[in-house]
């Protein structure tokens, strides 16, 4: 494994763990050379799914993006890197457990948002401030009300 930081190519596992849900492995690991560490996943490479996007076009899923756009709702609160994978290691294992290997990107976007909704309320309304495109501030207080009530 390369290190990020000096790109010396031995490096030691000094601690290896499964994650909760059992689906990738979470390395510690340290360079050899300049002694900086990293965390690396390991994952089973499966087919791969297909994210059926608005307007027709087919594109692959690429988890980065779904992290992406979490972190960006979830910016300036108090929710660690590790909770966000996790929630998007649920995501993905979601789509992968469905029949189809593809899947609209509003069923992503549904899941995503039921599981920020339990994670963080700000992050939630924040990702869902984006992802439903609410048109008008009526709209965005019409899901601010049903966040409130429940």
């Amino acid at each position: 494994m390369r290190c990020p930081y000096c790109s010396h190519n031995e490096t030691q596992v000094i601690d290896t763990r499964d994650t909760e849900n059992l689906e990738s492995t979470r390395r510690r690991r340290g360079c050899l050379k300049c002694h900086k560490r990293f965390t690396t996943y390991e994952r089973v490479e499966e087919a791969d799914v297909i994210v059926v996007k608005k307007g027709g076009k087919r594109e692959r899923f690429e988890r980065q993006k779904l992290i992406n756009g979490i972190l960006k709702a979830c910016e300036k609160r108090p929710i660690s890197l590790e909770k966000i994978e996790k929630l998007v290691d649920e995501v993905e294992s979601d789509l992968r457990k469905r029949d189809s290997v593809e899947v609209d990107s509003k069923t992503i976007g549904r899941i995503t948002m039921r599981k920020l909704k339990s994670l963080d309320k700000v992050a939630y309304i924040r990702f869902a401030s984006v992802y439903m495109e609410f048109e008008d501030l009526a709209r965005f207080e019409e899901e601010l009300e049903k966040l409130q009530k429940k």
